[in-house]
């Protein structure tokens, strides 16, 4: 009997020692991956190139025109995005960035300077965001510049970023002409549950995260944060901001589309190359674009080498590349902001078909949408397909050849 329970005892004191053992082991477990970076504990599929299932058929014919770029899509897409707004995201260039993610599908790309020499993109994502969830990256802060072209797309675009030049800390450092957050304040976007999507305010994952392995090397925290497309078309709609805002307003009431025409390749000369400079002594961010007459459209290099698409590992192109040349003031303050002048005219270089076209730009107010106007007053169109507009000092030469 006494044999039968020290077994017993034993029994349950090897018993207690491996449930102890077991839950140690998870609790290990568990501590491990809380302590991890968020973009680490989430599932990457193909960091370099997924994009996300694809919703459509190969073989869909692809006859709807796109309002933002006139560029050709299916029905299937053009039921997507009428269901939808605008997704206008801020997106780094930063060097130690590249490449980014995403670029190549946005229907509009916007390119300025944001501070020493650096550029910066506002990509414009709607048609191109239909077929598929979109991991955008890198998404950086806002300038109130962008602030200004962003506000293009309908009354209350969904503007995406990673904070923006601010003076919250009372300090003086950041002058009142370049502040964005309380610029998108005054214009209301910077409202709980508004059309501001800040990480900085009440936006997080799973619209951002950072993901520190999007590269195949390290990178510093600011080059890792990450947007998805799908999941932020999900948040706006949850805060009413869909096709139609809360009053049942559609967000394209009162947006000018530009016009479009088809692919039209000239007997004149063609111009094969295009560059220019954004600063002096910083060529990594010089640009040219170089026509290719097979797709009728351009292909960028950034810093003397091919740009490309870390989703899809293709260089980058446009149908039409247009430069503008504005007014440039800066640094204003202790932090290397900049100012560009947005509001007004200007001159601008239009380049489409592998054809230039001397044009002057205008857009009378932050709201309003900017034009392209020839030599004799006329409104330029575009050939349907992404627009690329680059935004340089006015003193800057563009090589053309």
């Amino acid at each position: 009997m006494k044999s039968l329970i020290s077994s017993n005892k034993l029994t349950a004191v090897l018993g207690l020692i491996g449930l102890y053992l077991i839950s140690l082991g998870i609790s290990f477990a568990v501590f491990s991956y809380l302590k991890k970076p968020l973009a680490t504990q989430s599932i990457v599929v193909n960091k370099n190139t997924d994009t996300g299932q694809t919703r459509i058929d190969p073989n869909e014919p692809k006859t709807e025109s796109c309002p933002i770029n006139g560029g050709k899509f299916t029905k299937t897409e053009e039921n997507i995005w009428q269901a939808r707004r605008p997704l206008t995201v801020m997106i780094e260039n930063h060097a130690d960035s590249r490449p980014a993610s995403g670029l190549s599908y946005a229907d509009v790309v916007y390119e300025a300077v944001a501070e020493g020499g650096i550029t910066r993109f506002l990509g414009i994502f709607y048609c191109g965001a239909a077929a598929q969830d979109l991991k955008l990256a890198p998404v950086r802060s806002a300038r109130i510049y962008f602030i200004e072209w962003a506000s293009e797309y309908g009354k209350k675009p969904i503007f995406m970023h990673v904070g923006g030049a601010n003076n919250y800390s009372g300090s003086g450092d950041t002058v009142k002409e370049v502040r964005a957050l309380e610029t998108l304040e005054s214009i209301g976007w910077r409202v709980p549950k508004g059309n501001d999507f800040d990480t900085t305010y009440d936006s997080g994952f799973p619209v951002f995260w950072r993901n520190y392995e999007r590269l195949s090397h390290p990178v510093a925290t600011e080059h890792t944060m990450t947007a998805s497309s799908d999941e932020a078309y999900k948040e706006a709609e949850k805060r009413g901001f869909g096709a139609k805002d809360q009053k049942g307003i559609s967000w394209n009431e009162k947006f000018v589309s530009w016009t479009f025409s088809d692919d039209k390749l000239q007997n004149a000369p063609i111009y094969s190359t295009i560059s220019f400079e954004f600063w002096k002594n910083k060529p990594e961010y010089n640009v040219e674009w170089k026509y290719d007459p097979s797709s009728n459209s351009y292909l960028r290099f950034n810093g003397g080498v091919p740009h490309t698409d870390l989703l899809n590992d293709l260089q980058l192109k446009a149908k039409n590349v247009v430069i503008i040349k504005v007014k440039e003031k800066g640094p204003v303050d202790r932090n290397l902001h900049m100012l560009y002048t947005t509001i007004g005219q200007g001159e601008a270089l239009v380049f489409k078909n592998g054809q230039f076209l001397k044009a002057t730009w205008q857009k009378s107010s932050r709201e309003a949408r900017i034009k392209f106007l020839d030599e004799k007053g006329k409104e330029i169109s575009f050939v349907g397909g992404n627009i690329w507009i680059e935004v340089i000092p006015s003193q800057n030469e563009v090589t053309y050849q």
